[in-house]
């Protein structure tokens, strides 16, 4: 039964659940939370969100083949669940709260792999790519699987989980939260045998008030460690040493200086690092400081599970960047594309990076909203006016609302800047000043959507490639 995850009978069973059987029974192919993202033999489960209650939805998921339907008893009625699953001769499974009996699922189905290593990863930024380089290096020689995409959140993570089958050896899978209590909920069910912190930062700020009420939601991925799981804490972290008072069982720091293996590392700028890792030279193509960083905590999970040193060198010179974080692309102007999302720690990070690059043009920083700060946004928005002030960049271009706090700041300064909230100004502004050979910043976060700018920005003008001057 490769392909088959469980049968809904068992699940129910499990679940402790009310089960209305009408398919004739069969084995579940997967699970989905999204009716357009159904496929034959799939379990869908009818979430009831703040926009959305996916009991409406039920009838979709039935059409693209969904096997069975997991909603909840108060909804039983109203919509006739029992008449549409008889005459299409589709399976339910009646709850009392569907968001927890997904969870349930979930948790009932890992437990159905004991040997499995389960490792956990969370943190303000660096979560993707630490999760991305340690399942390069250790896919050298385990059978891993990982989450895919942002699946990292309480409703995503289970859609994650599911993809594990008999034939992994490790899972590795990002925690993420938007709200206090998500990582408990998340790690309780994982029950992680390896959990990282990569550091703790500003955001979703909004949501927690406090650094240190971010650090407590962090933290709680290491009360549910499996019996002798690890912690491992980042040792530079400001927080490194109240992390570890918070670890019931073992706990390691680790950092680029706690490796013996690490006997060197020399910048590339735009080409990422060269690392010396056990006496072998390798090509780390992720770019900045940040992103050594995010390695050095690959490298400790690796360590724990063990692999190899020839798993880490391959995986380490496999990587390449993600969407929207240090991405470099080419054309007109070179793009350092590092949108995906934005905090005053990362912000902070992308300017050093872009100042520390030797480079013989201009540089040009498109800045915009860092959201989600709450009331810290004013003054997080105005200190990230200062640090643009003193940076080498030539220009610097403003976009968003929130921003507009680093552009009051800088309208005290001799720095040149500009500053919109509109998108097609900003490009059309852009257009007018970038010419080729400039080096140029995308920063902000996600909900700004800074990408729009990227063909704008590499693609050459008909006259600049008939080698007129337009700057």
């Amino acid at each position: 039964m490769d392909s088959e995850l469980m049968s809904i009978a068992e699940l129910s069973h499990s679940l402790e659940a009310k089960h209305f059987s009408f398919s004739g029974e069969g084995g579940l192919s997967s699970v989905s939370i999204d009716s357009r993202c159904v496929n034959e033999g799939s379990l869908f489960f009818a979430l009831a969100g703040a926009r959305f209650d996916g009991h409406s939805f039920v009838n979709d998921a039935f059409s693209a083949g969904a096997r069975g339907a997991v909603i909840e008893a108060s909804k039983l009625e109203s919509f006739n669940f029992v008449n549409i699953a008889r005459k299409l001769r589709k399976d339910l499974i009646v709850v009392d709260n569907t968001m927890e009996a997904l969870q349930n699922s979930v948790r009932i189905y890992l437990d159905r792999f004991p040997g499995l290593i389960k490792i956990g990863i969370t943190g303000s930024s660096g979560k993707s790519t630490t999760k991305e380089i340690a399942a390069a290096i250790v896919s050298s020689e385990k059978n891993t699987v990982m989450t895919k995409g942002n699946l990292n959140s309480e409703t995503g993570f289970p859609l994650s989980a599911f993809e594990v089958r008999p034939e992994h050896e490790v899972g590795i899978f990002e925690l993420a939260t938007s709200r206090p209590g998500e990582i408990s909920k998340i790690a309780k069910v994982l029950k992680p045998n390896i959990a990282l912190i990569t550091n703790i930062g500003s955001a979703h700020i909004e949501y927690f008030g406090s650094k240190h009420k971010i650090l407590e939601e962090k933290e709680n991925i290491f009360k549910y460690l499996s019996r002798n799981g690890i912690a491992l804490i980042p040792k530079n972290d400001e927080y490194a040493e109240e992390l570890a008072c918070g670890v019931n069982g073992k706990y390691r720091f680790y950092g680029a200086e706690l490796f013996s293996e690490l006997e060197g590392v020399r910048s590339l700028g735009l080409e990422g690092s060269e690392i010396i890792w056990a006496g072998e030279k390798i090509h780390f193509a992720l770019p900045g400081k940040h992103s050594l960083d995010d390695a050095m905590a690959a490298i400790a999970i690796a360590k724990e599970i063990p692999v190899s040193n020839e798993a880490i060198k391959k995986g380490l010179e496999s990587v390449k960047p993600l969407f929207g974080r240090l991405e470099i692309l080419r054309g007109r102007t070179t793009v350092i594309r590092d949108c995906y999302n934005a905090n005053p720690e990362s912000a902070a990070k992308s300017v050093e990076f872009c100042n520390s690059i030797d480079w013989p043009s201009r540089r040009v920083f498109v800045i915009a909203d860092m959201l989600e700060l709450g009331e810290t946004s004013y003054s997080a928005h105005t200190k990230l006016g200062a640090l643009l002030c003193e940076s080498k960049a030539d220009k610097v271009f403003l976009f968003g609302n929130e921003i507009e706090a680093a552009a009051s700041y800088m309208a005290g300064t001799v720095k040149p800047f500009f500053y919109t909230d509109n998108i097609d100004k900003l490009s059309a502004a852009l257009d007018g000043y970038v010419k080729k050979g400039d080096l140029v910043l995308l920063k902000g976060s996600r909900g700004c959507a800074l990408e729009r700018l990227t063909d704008m920005l590499t693609a050459m003008k008909k006259n600049q490639a008939e080698g007129k001057d337009v700057s």
